[in-house]
This record gives structure tokens, sequence and C-alpha cells, in this order.
């Protein structure tokens, strides 16, 4: 397989401030996603994610990711080197990877940094905002509870859920995330505090703090276990990473 140099940029979660490359409205550009996956990560909370399917609209903030950096990254699918299933995360930034997880849930990603460097940021959770009746059917589809009895704050919370309530499935793989279908725009909401902690869901790479959440935000998944973190404001070590 072919390995990747590994980039010389530092991998540590920077600051809290907003991303300076972050356009002020509309759908984020490919610049957005082609800079170091923690400052994407951080900068993608508060964000919107938009899916314009033929069943309608859904919508919800993101709030909150993870990222996965690289073939040095032993929870990152890149870290086996290219395979036919990992190749969206060497192309271009902006594109979607979307995957089935342990043959139940699809997942998104947003693949960030330039183009052969794989790296992603996994979008865990969102508050939902718009097409909320279309994402009730979706997560309770055959079941013999009501779909309204599912909590808003439900409905997007972990990937699996996000996904399934969004209508995102593996058809998606490779959808441009700065395309007209399926995509992230700034619309100046205001995020509020921010956290780093180590992932979840994995097994290893649990040394580093890549996920990124919005504090107090009750669609945040995980648990109260998974619910704490250090502040970005007060991070030991924390700064920008460049590219």
């Amino acid at each position: 397989m072919r390995r990747c140099p590994q980039r010389q940029h530092s991998h540590k979660p920077p600051s809290s401030g907003p991303g300076t490359s972050s356009p002020p409205a509309g759908v984020l550009t490919r610049f957005f996603y082609a800079r170091a996956t923690l400052d994407v990560a951080r900068d993608l909370l508060g964000k919107v994610l938009v899916h314009d399917s033929r069943a309608g609209r859904t919508s919800g903030v993101i709030v909150e990711t993870e990222g996965y950096v690289g073939e040095g990254d032993p929870a990152c699918h890149a870290a086996a080197g290219l395979t036919p299933r990992n190749a969206p995360l060497y192309g271009e930034p902006g594109f979607a990877y979307v995957y089935l997880n342990y043959g139940v849930h699809y997942l998104l990603n947003a693949v960030t940094e330039p183009k052969g460097s794989p790296a992603a940021v996994l979008i865990r959770a969102l508050e939902p905002l718009e097409g909320i009746d279309l994402m009730r059917r979706r997560r309770t589809p055959g079941q013999d509870r009501p779909a309204g009895s599912l909590s808003h704050h439900d409905l997007c919370r972990g990937p699996g859920n996000l996904t399934r309530a969004m209508g995102i499935t593996q058809k998606d793989n490779l959808a441009d995330l700065c395309g007209p279908r399926l995509y992230i725009e700034n619309r100046a909401l205001r995020r509020g505090r921010i956290r780093w902690s180590s992932r979840i869901g994995i097994r290893v790479g649990l040394e580093h703090d890549w996920r990124c959440y919005v504090v107090g935000s009750p669609a945040v998944s995980g648990g109260r276990s998974a619910a704490t973190g250090k502040d970005a404001e007060t991070h030991r070590g924390a700064r920008r990473a460049s590219f």
C-alpha cells in the first residue's frame, strides 16, 4: 500500500476563536476545508448542515465533531494506507466521506486538508432546524411508537442517528459539500462555549483530545461520561495549527 508522507504541522486543539478563512455567510468554500483538521473541526461548530432531498429539506446546527488525522492516527481509516474504501480521504477537501459503520449506521465525514493528506472531520451531532417532521419519520419507520414521541434533541444525537434523520446514505459518499444538495453553510449563528475531549466510540487513539463540542447543548452525544473535557480557552498547549 502506498504510504503518505507525514504532515509537519501540529495536531493540537486550536484556540476557540473563529477561523479566519470562513466566509461570512453562505455555503462554506473549498478553502474552508483545506486547512488543518482540528481547525475545521472547531470552526464547523455553529455551522448548519443542510440536505436537500426529494423528500424535502432537513438541516441542523453542528454541535459536535471529531477529527481524524492521517496515517499516523490509529483511529483514522487512513492508518492502513490507501485502499479503495478510504480513497475519498486522500482526495480534494470539501467532499463527503460516507461509510457504513459495523454494518448498521452510515457516518458522515467532511474531508479536510490538501489533496494527498488523508484526514476528515466526523459530524457527530446536530440541533435540528428544518424538516423536523421528516426527521422524525425517518428515525421511526415501522416502529410502534409514534414519530412525535422522539425528542427534538434526540433526532440527530450521535452520528448514526444524524445520518438517518438527514436521509444521508452511501449514495452521498463523495458528494460535494460545496455544492447545491448536501452542504454546510454559515448562518452567523452564535455557537457558545466549546470544549475538547478524547474521541468516543473508539478503542485506539484515545490519547488525543480531538473531539470538539458545544458546552450545554442537549443534542451532544455520549452521555455524561463524554460530556467532560478541557475548555478550548484553557487547553494546555492549545494553539492554531498551520497547513
